[in-house]
């Protein structure tokens, strides 16, 4: 993938609102998943760029430096022979020190072509530093998003288990209320009720039957009385 593609793909995961995305999910869990798959995908793919980008980089920049060494070189060499035309045409040596100066313009030409060169191979170099520390800026900045891409996941999955719990717990306290008449519980309670109820019936119908049975009793003890008076006066009337 071109450079410019990588950086611009960088960029906008930088720029991404991620509770935005997260707003508009159905299952934020597995957007997470996603995003952190996403943010990992274009982080080794930014690695592979940036590495790229630094070895062309260390490769123009030894260019560069030798380029400006030929410069300084060449130009060495055309003052050099310079200084000797000048030594010959003092001698009296006119043809010898043209071809020496002849020489000095060819290192001259030499030093024009390598200070060009030196010039493009510059602007390479910081053109590709720059590319280089945008790569490597941007990649701390996505792995920092994908660490809290990871934290954003792990705290929503620990607050889905917290509420799943919660609710199970709600449902639970729910089934065994005891002002929920539908409940277990007081169901249970309705027919212990039932059963002292039916007990303190049953020992009032037992106490009503024994008083009856008293009365009874007392009833017959009357009437053996007055019958025993009704025989004693009978005996002491005369005949």
């Amino acid at each position: 993938m071109p450079q410019s593609s990588i950086l611009g793909r960088v960029g906008q995961l930088i720029r991404a609102n991620i509770n935005a995305i997260l707003d508009g999910a159905e299952d934020p869990e597995k957007m997470l998943d996603q995003l952190v798959r996403d943010y990992t995908d274009n982080i080794a793919q930014a690695e592979d760029a940036a590495a790229q980008t630094i070895g062309n980089l260390r490769l123009v920049e030894d260019d560069a430096r030798e380029a400006h060494e030929a410069v300084t070189e060449w130009g060495g060499k055309a003052q050099a022979a310079s200084h000797k035309a000048d030594e010959l045409r003092t001698a009296g040596n006119a043809s010898e020190a043209d071809k020496f100066d002849d020489l000095a313009k060819i290192a001259l030409r030499r030093q024009l072509a390598y200070e060009s060169q030196a010039k493009t191979l510059d602007t390479q170099v910081a053109q590709q530093s720059e590319t280089a520390d945008q790569l490597k800026d941007g990649l701390n900045k996505l792995r920092a998003k994908r660490e809290e891409l990871v934290q954003k996941r792990d705290e929503l999955v620990a607050r889905a288990k917290m509420a799943q719990a919660q609710a199970k717990v709600q449902q639970t306290m729910a089934s065994v209320s005891v002002m929920d008449p539908t409940s277990e519980l007081a169901r249970f309670e309705e027919g212990i009720r039932r059963q002292e109820a039916m007990v303190k019936g049953r020992a009032e119908v037992s106490a009503s039957s024994l008083a009856d049975q008293f009365a009874s009793l007392d009833n017959d003890e009357d009437e053996a009385e007055v019958s025993a008076r009704l025989a004693a006066m009978k005996s002491k009337m005369p005949a």
